[in-house]
């Protein structure tokens, strides 16, 4: 008989993806790691159940334990998932901005769901990092995972994804393009791809309204550059510790529009039904086309699952209302 002990050994080992219609105009073999085969439908699995084990493993959290994270949502499922199947009991902070789905499914997954305002400073005391940290020290045995800072987060895609993605192109993988957040996938996968091959360019994705492109650029973190924006799962209004720019060769900024016009015709045109961030990841690798030449083999992550976005980007009326459809 052929089974899993439980849910959590389903993570990982997901499948890389042509792509064909939607990046006709990129002379490279473009190929999508579709993360949302994991059992929480996106890559935050992998490092949810890293840092909760690396907290076990220190002492940081006991038996019947609180799990406490500031998220948009994947996270906070890779947790609830992983919660469900330790008996921990989890308290989720996140923003308004987040879609209704996302806080759906993480209260049927047993979350309790904190919603705080987005458009507040970082250590504004109403923001969901604060007050996410604000809970975990009112919590006896609990664990704030802050998987911005945990580097448990970048250490999970260096042992996971980034063999993965190595074995799986046979090693002819010349670019990696990943949409930013937290930095753990883009650093750890980067890391051990670039231990493998130092030629490889591993190109971030960012959007309008976040500060990592020109920190990146020129190492200062300019506020003039941080305003609100409608993408969800990438850009940063701080900059997380799991972010290794050393690693990274180059950001390219998607727009919110460009971004969710790309996820649609990924849905229509591939058949993929993926989330907000892959289609800015998807538009990145059409708006770098001229990095790339024959025979390049560009691997772009596709974070997340489509499901997470039906009452915002896949709805006709919501589109229309912020300006992104006729």
């Amino acid at each position: 008989m052929q089974y899993l002990e439980n849910i959590l050994g389903a993570i990982g080992n997901t499948p890389l993806v042509k792509l064909n219609k939607v990046t006709e105009e990129v002379p490279a073999l473009v190929l999508a790691k579709v993360e949302f085969m994991n059992p929480g439908n996106s890559i935050k699995d992998r490092m949810a159940l890293k840092m909760l084990e690396d907290a076990e493993a220190r002492g940081d959290i006991s038996p019947g334990g609180t799990i406490i994270e500031c998220t948009s949502g994947n996270t906070g499922m890779g947790l609830a998932i992983a919660a469900a199947v330790k008996g921990y009991s989890c308290i989720f902070t996140t923003t308004d901005k987040q879609s209704k789905e996302k806080m759906d499914i993480l209260r049927a997954v047993g979350a309790e769901v904190i919603v705080c305002p987005t458009d507040v400073a970082a250590d504004d005391p109403r923001s969901y990092y604060s007050m996410a940290e604000k809970i975990s020290k009112e919590t006896p045995n609990s664990f704030w995972c802050n998987q911005y800072d945990n580097l448990s987060n970048t250490q999970a895609h260096y042992e996971t994804t980034g063999p993965e993605i190595w074995k799986q192109t046979d090693g002819k993988i010349t670019h990696l393009v990943v949409g930013v957040g937290t930095g753990g996938s883009i650093s750890g996968t980067g890391r051990y791809l670039k231990e493998m091959n130092p030629d490889i360019q591993i190109l971030g994705v960012d959007t309008y309204g976040s500060a990592l492109k020109k920190y990146h650029e020129t190492g200062e973190f300019d506020e003039n550059e941080i305003y609100p924006y409608i993408t969800e799962g990438i850009g940063e209004d701080i900059i997380p510790k799991n972010i290794d720019f050393s690693v990274i060769d180059h950001f390219e900024k998607v727009g919110d529009k460009e971004g969710a016009v790309m996820a649609r015709r990924l849905a229509k045109e591939e058949g993929l039904f993926l989330g907000y961030s892959c289609g800015s990841a998807v538009e990145g690798v059409v708006k770098m086309k001229d990095r790339f030449k024959e025979g390049d083999v560009v691997v772009v992550i596709c974070h997340d699952h489509g499901s997470r976005y039906v009452g915002k980007l896949y709805n006709d009326d919501w589109m229309k209302k912020v300006g992104f459809m006729e």
